[in-house]
């Protein structure tokens, strides 16, 4: 267990200091959208401004390996759908642990989209990751997510947060619940590190800001935001400005 640990330092060294991750997966499900059209040029912006940890698909590590920075953290997905089939909310294990530290991994990513038939097989197939990242040492991210049409209720986000934990996640990402007070509920009654998400896109700039303080403030990790990141622009100073209040430095 001690290269879980070891790994686990390297992404919360200090309590006062917050998690700044960015997951840069979204061709693969959503295309080439606006903001990744190509990711090595956001991947050394986001870096010079201060990220911690960048979350890319097993593919997309040949496009940041050779401009990552020796300081910055690299987080393997390995869920997958794309927007082309009938089942985008059907997430698929495409890669192994092992595939992830051949790849240079400090963290292993798996989503589970909660509330919808298919469920199960996601339950079954984070289990199946978190066993292989025990026997390697390596972290686990969950992205669970509730997937309803009437919209997920606070409730439902956090018993989704609690059940990715206790199936073993070691740190979870999910969706704000609505209000200051439902996350810190969230950040109470999960065992593990969340780190809050993007999302729909927050505007304006100011009112972004503000939540990603507050949710720190009220519990958080840290956060582990894309499109409501690197699809504003320019990108460099909002990223820099988010860096200092996660870092401590503002």
């Amino acid at each position: 267990m001690y290269g879980k640990s070891i790994r686990l330092r390297r992404l919360f060294p200090d309590p006062a200091r917050k998690l700044f991750s960015v997951p840069l997966d979204h061709p693969l499900s959503m295309g080439p959208i606006d903001g990744l059209e190509s990711l090595a040029p956001v991947a050394e912006e986001l870096q010079r401004a201060g990220v911690d940890l960048l979350i890319v698909t097993k593919g997309a590590v040949r496009e940041v390996a050779p401009i990552l920075a020796p300081r910055t953290l690299l987080g393997v997905h390995v869920s997958a759908s794309t927007s082309l089939g009938a089942t985008a909310n059907r997430k698929v294990k495409v890669g192994t642990a092992e595939e992830a530290i051949g790849l240079g991994a400090d963290l292993l990513s798996v989503q589970v989209n909660f509330g919808v038939p298919e469920e199960p097989e996601m339950l079954r197939d984070l289990g199946v990751a978190v066993d292989e990242c025990r026997s390697l040492g390596l972290p686990l991210l969950c992205m669970a997510y509730v997937k309803k049409a009437a919209g997920a209720s606070p409730d439902e986000v956090r018993h989704a947060a609690r059940a990715a934990a206790d199936l073993g996640a070691d740190i979870v990402k999910t969706s704000y619940p609505g209000s200051l007070g439902e996350f810190r509920k969230l950040c109470a009654t999960t065992p593990v590190p969340v780190l809050i998400g993007g999302g729909v896109r927050i505007e304006p700039e100011t009112e972004f800001l503000r939540l990603v303080e507050e949710s720190v403030g009220a519990g958080g990790a840290g956060i582990c935001i894309g499109r409501n990141l690197f699809q504003r622009r320019p990108l460099a100073p909002l990223a820099s400005r988010i860096a200092e209040r996660l870092h401590g430095t503002s």
